[in-house]
């Protein structure tokens, strides 16, 4: 008897394909751009599953199209905003994600962001690069302190709660806004409520976004909140481009009115490689790297491969979103 059909739209760690093989035939997108999406649609209407990453737009065309033979679809992610949910789940269609696996390695990034951009270290390395280096002086590249500032955290999540568990090493003063209060984590780990974002935003030295992307989170941070920002402060951005509008941060940059952005990602993604704000001396920003470390994708894929085998195997699967 032949196996179901699954389409992968990336090249994965062997160790996924190697769960994927045990119980279906998989057909893997060979090129390391995304799939048109005209082929999404015509595997989703051949195969039980997708296999795919956060540049897969799942939306209603294609699950339309895989109604009558596509049961169950795997993000690469723990985000999911490519879904199309209420379609998925009205034609009977498992949508899957990856959470907890990349909880500290997306941490780690959301600080090194900081540190870059606090500390000015992607301009150092283009000072030295240009060969400005010709002598030492009090006042090159001075930046910010992290030990002892505010930060607000913008989602207590399993992102946000290791945000602020890499802040109380540094000795920061940590407020979040979240939201469910979480009282049990403020007394754990000494961490302040703040209801409304707009106090947390006016008291905040650094600001670190992680919380997820929905109608109420879209430009979440827009020319109101950068008014509302210290001159001083800093925003860091992990968790999905749109939550920060990109072209109030672009102005409140240029003239000055916030003293730095560091983000992982952007709206658009990818950015235009003309866009105004990559002139900007006060804004570092990454390719959508916040899980990119090998172990972290190693286990990704592997957890997305899985809910995948649970399906086909009639196990429960481990992290259905709608089901």
């Amino acid at each position: 008897m032949s196996l179901p059909k699954v389409f992968v739209t990336r090249i994965i760690p062997p160790e996924a394909q190697e769960i994927l093989n045990r119980v279906a035939e998989i057909e893997i997108w060979p090129q390391d751009t995304k799939p048109p999406q005209e082929v999404i649609i015509q595997k989703a209407a051949e195969c039980i599953g997708l296999f795919t990453t956060i540049e897969d737009q799942i939306n209603s065309e294609v699950l339309q199209s895989g109604k009558d033979s596509l049961k169950i679809v795997s993000n690469y992610a723990v985000g999911y905003d490519n879904f199309d949910i209420d379609t998925a789940t009205k034609n009977g269609i498992i949508m899957c994600n990856t959470p907890d696996v990349l909880s500290q390695t997306t941490a780690d990034l959301a600080f090194g962001l900081m540190l870059s951009i606090a500390r000015n270290i992607v301009k150092g390395d283009n000072f030295v690069r240009s060969g400005k280096w010709t002598h030492w002086h009090p006042s090159t590249l001075l930046g910010r302190d992290i030990y002892g500032a505010n930060l607000l955290v913008v989602g207590l999540g399993r992102i946000g709660l290791e945000v602020c568990r890499r802040a109380i090493g540094f000795g920061m003063e940590i407020f979040y806004h979240s939201r469910t209060r979480k009282l049990n984590l403020e007394k754990e780990l000494g961490i302040n409520y703040v209801s409304k974002l707009k106090d947390g935003i006016s008291k905040a030295d650094f600001i670190s976004i992680n919380t997820i992307m929905n109608d109420q989170t879209y430009h979440l941070f827009g020319k109101e909140e950068f008014n509302t920002m210290k001159n001083s402060a800093i925003i860091v951005n992990t968790a999905r481009g749109p939550i920060i509008d990109m072209e109030s941060l672009y102005e409140a940059l240029k003239n000055n009115q916030i003293a730095g952005a560091a983000v992982d990602v952007t709206e658009p993604e990818p950015i235009p490689n003309n866009h105004p704000i990559l002139s900007l001396e006060n804004f570092v920003v990454t390719p959508h790297i916040g899980s990119a470390s090998i172990e972290t994708r190693k286990k990704m894929a592997i957890a997305a491969a899985k809910n995948i085998e649970a399906y086909l195997l009639k196990k429960t699967i481990p992290s259905s979103i709608n089901g």
